[in-house]
């Protein structure tokens, strides 16, 4: 018999009561400052990211190997035959490839490493979906083969505040960016195909831009059966209002509200951030 564990990274900014109900396996990503190093969402919140940038912005680090490996020996311990792993994308962190190895290292129990293509609640509701399919009690196989149809029904768009984190982080063209600045062009950004930020469109100005993605909204999901979730960066009240806005679309089934991403992922996109998530249900 099927025992399958489902195992993602915090980048999926998926909510307790989620982890909770689908028993979900959780890698810290890692915040590094001179004088210490911290897990991402376990040892440091979200506000004390970016409450501390005026002192430094830190650098950050995948999951650690070695907790990896732990968590594998756990999963042993405890029966477990197969795994689904569904991490950050490949194009913005190395986390995709240190599962697969650590995945190799243990081969009494049958592996399948996703990569999301995407960050988070569109990473995070590739996880939810899988945990529905096992409570479900589908296959392994089953859902495996599903995977890429759902990551096919998914989109993911933000903005930021200021394109500076980007910048700094190595994601986004300094040039490109420096010019977007002077000229407060605020691209609506979103991931390609090989899971790598890529300007979706530019609109100038801030509110224009929140406009934007809900019209982007309404052009996705008509006729179509969506949630769409929200989620932001220090930028709650930009992203509740947009949040009420969508609620008014006629073509969107349910909206919800993710609340902020993960330390981790704003320390690279800064603050200012507002996202959404579309899925379309299959």
């Amino acid at each position: 018999m099927e025992k399958i564990a489902l195992v993602t990274d915090t980048t999926s900014d998926l909510s307790e009561e989620t982890i909770k109900m689908y028993d979900i396996n959780v890698l810290c990503f890692r915040i590094i400052y001179k004088d210490r190093e911290l897990k991402d969402k376990v040892e440091i919140s979200s506000k004390e990211v970016y409450d501390g940038f005026k002192n430094e912005v830190p650098t950050s680090a995948m999951p650690a190997l070695s907790d990896m490996e732990a968590l594998y020996e756990r999963l042993e311990k405890e029966g477990y035959t197969h795994v689904i792993g569904i991490t950050l994308s490949s194009g913005l962190s190395g986390v995709y490839n240190g599962l697969t190895l650590a995945s190799k290292n243990h081969p009494n129990i049958n592996s399948f490493i996703y990569d999301s293509k995407s960050i988070s609640l569109g990473e995070g509701v590739l996880v939810e979906e899988c945990g529905r399919l096992i409570k479900e009690g589908k296959s392994f196989d089953e859902i495996t083969k599903l995977l890429p149809v759902i990551r096919s029904k998914v989109h993911l768009f933000f903005v930021v505040g200021t394109l500076e984190y980007l910048i700094k982080g190595g994601r986004i063209g300094k040039v490109a960016g420096t010019i977007g600045e002077l000229l407060n062009l605020k691209p609506i950004i979103t991931v390609n195909e090989e899971g790598e930020y890529t300007t979706y469109c530019k609109v100038r100005g801030r509110k224009q831009s929140l406009n934007k993605m809900i019209e982007i909204i309404g052009e996705i999901t008509k006729d179509k059966k969506c949630r769409v979730y929200t989620m932001h960066g220090d930028a709650e009240e930009d992203t509740l209002k947009t949040k009420a806005e969508v609620e008014k679309l006629p073509s969107v089934d349910s909206v919800i509200y993710g609340g902020g991403i993960s330390p981790v992922s704003g320390v690279h996109s800064g603050p200012g951030l507002v996202g959404i998530v579309i899925y379309e249900e299959i």
